[in-house]
């Protein structure tokens, strides 16, 4: 072979050789290139350790785990996205000058700080039944945590007002079912069953008319949204009976000698009771009063008005019709006090600017979780380290794929999910980003285990909002043409609702899609530690989500 024919075919075989990496320059390569395995478990490891103490909200490892979060942010390169704040002394001064003039710089930081109530149950709590006899009245008192408990608000309530029976207290428009139709509710307190027409029976008509399939057995009366309802009724409390459950089992006080459960043995409950938080928001009562009674404290209630509770689930059944009415001749009295205080939180918030600041895209999961309760911490590796570190892996990936995105995407870890959603909630009313420029947030909660029917490890789901299919469409392809080999339940709603971030998006009318791998026997239990996370799964779960976030936020048309 001569030298000019030997020197082609070396030229030709360093082509070859090299052309495989020059594909790989692209954006989607270099952010997949960014993401592994070791890079995950390193950061979950971290957060999911003894050192952050549970991360509950409020509490000293929160906020630990907060500053571990911003400075990975501020690692990558990810601008922040918080709230402003004056600069430090010495910048102050340098930008007044010597003759100190001027205003002080302000800095944006990687926190948006939101103040919460922090409220308990007082010492007093009064339930009682005042019934109508002849000329007088009958006044039967029941015993706190013997006949009845409280779900506490933030404020304490001292009220006597009549009762009314709303059945299962649900509004369904679709199938022209209202509870509330042709009963007054407003200042009163009504007394209403769990469940829906037909719910003790699969089989019935009613069963398959009101169960909505992607609810569980019990659906929310009146939707995600009843509480609302309640308050614009003007229902002064609610009086809830669950059916086929006994609540006083829950209020023992002699528990046994030893609760037997995994690396736990002894004689007081896994899980104390601990104080509940609530957004400091601009109307003073935030929810609606309820109390949970026994079944002699309910059949007490209707004596006398007609009513049968135990025949109550039949009749509806077969009618498929409300039979709410007002129990004359008695009034509840409750009064319940509250003790509170003020606790500061914060969202962890970073961003990439995009060509149009305008369109924005957030990625969010809750880093919060139950804290150290009873010398045992909580330490939340699957709930929810995996989904804030899918999160901070996708801020790594986006910021690797080194140019800047069409549209701006919003990194967000929020606090007080355990709390009920209050960082996302608080997010979506005091955006630092306009709300009406989000077009989509997606959700990870839970991406690190595995169910037990989950044997070959690769099963997840993803909900989306119903009436954006591309949504399902990028999603499958991504997962089809990058070889992950993710089996996916993917599912739409109207609204998706439950109890995870994204329903805060969605209760605003953005689209969401929110991912979820499995439930499992640790969740909210000590047992959820980083050993017995799939990171495999979990690993292939965030590069599904760089691939869709970074797709939509260079498509050509947005979301809304």
């Amino acid at each position: 072979m001569r030298i000019s024919e030997r020197l082609f075919v070396f030229l030709l075989l360093c082509a070859v050789v090299t052309l495989p990496v020059h594909a790989q320059t692209d954006p989607y390569h270099k952010g997949l290139d960014a993401l592994s395995v070791d890079v995950v478990k390193a950061q979950l490891e971290f957060l999911a350790s003894d050192w952050t103490d549970g991360r509950e909200t409020g509490q000293k490892g929160s906020f630990l785990a907060a500053d571990y979060l911003a400075s990975q942010f501020k690692i990558l390169g990810i601008q922040p996205a918080g709230d402003y704040q004056a600069a430090a002394r010495r910048r102050q001064l340098m930008f007044m000058g010597p003759s100190g003039g001027g205003r002080p710089e302000r800095v944006r930081t990687y926190f948006q700080n939101l103040p919460l109530i922090q409220y308990e149950l007082g010492n007093e709590q009064h339930f009682s039944l005042v019934t109508r006899t002849g000329n007088g009245e009958e006044t039967t008192t029941f015993g706190y945590r013997t006949d009845y408990s409280v779900t506490v608000s933030t404020t304490g309530i001292t009220v006597s007002a009549p009762v009314v029976f709303v059945g299962y207290g649900l509004t369904d428009e679709k199938n022209n079912y209202d509870d509330f139709k042709g009963v007054d509710v407003k200042g009163k307190f009504i007394l209403r069953l769990s469940g829906f027409p037909g719910y003790k029976d699969t089989a019935s008509a009613a069963y398959k008319k009101f169960r909505p399939p992607d609810q569980g057995p019990f659906p929310r009366r009146g939707g995600p949204n009843r509480n609302e309802r309640l308050q614009q009724l003007g229902v002064a409390g609610v009086i809830d009976v669950i059916a086929g459950q006994d609540p006083s089992l829950g209020w023992a006080t002699n528990y046994p000698f030893r609760f037997n459960a995994e690396n736990y043995e002894g004689d007081v409950p896994l899980n104390p009771s601990q104080p509940r938080m609530a957004l400091a928001g601009d109307t003073l009562r935030d929810n609606i009063t309820v109390v949970q009674v026994t079944s002699r404290v309910a059949n007490e209630l209707v004596k006398g008005s007609g009513i049968d509770l135990s025949s109550f689930d039949e009749q509806v059944m077969k009618t498929v019709k409300p039979a709410s009415k007002s129990i004359n001749g008695k009034a509840a009295f409750l009064k319940t006090t509250v003790k509170s205080s003020i606790v500061q939180a914060r969202n962890v918030v970073g961003m990439i600017e995009g060509e149009n600041p305008k369109e924005i895209l957030v990625v969010g999961a809750h880093y919060d979780h139950l804290g150290n309760r009873g010398g045992y911490i909580y330490n939340g590796a699957d709930d929810n380290a995996s989904g804030t570190i899918a999160v901070m892996s996708i801020a790594r990936a986006c910021a690797a794929a080194g140019v800047k995105p069409k549209r701006t995407i919003v990194f967000a870890a929020w606090v007080g999910e355990e709390q009920g959603l209050v960082g996302s909630q608080f997010f979506v009313q005091r955006p630092p980003v306009p709300v009406k420029d989000i077009q989509l947030n997606v959700n990870y909660d839970m991406i690190g285990r595995n169910s037990p029917q989950d044997s070959a490890g690769t099963q997840c789901g993803m909900t989306f909002t119903e009436g954006f299919p591309l949504l399902k469409e990028v999603t499958e392809r991504q997962n089809r043409e990058n070889n992950l080999g993710l089996k996916l339940n993917i599912r739409s709603s109207q609204r998706p609702g439950g109890g995870s971030d994204h329903a805060s998006f969605a209760a605003m009318n953005i689209p969401v899609m929110s991912w979820m791998a499995a439930m499992h026997a640790e969740y909210h239990q000590p047992g959820d530690q980083v050993e017995k996370i799939n990171y495999d799964k979990m690993t292939k779960i965030i590069k599904l989500g760089f691939l869709n976030v970074w797709e939509l936020a260079n498509a050509e048309k947005g979301l809304r």
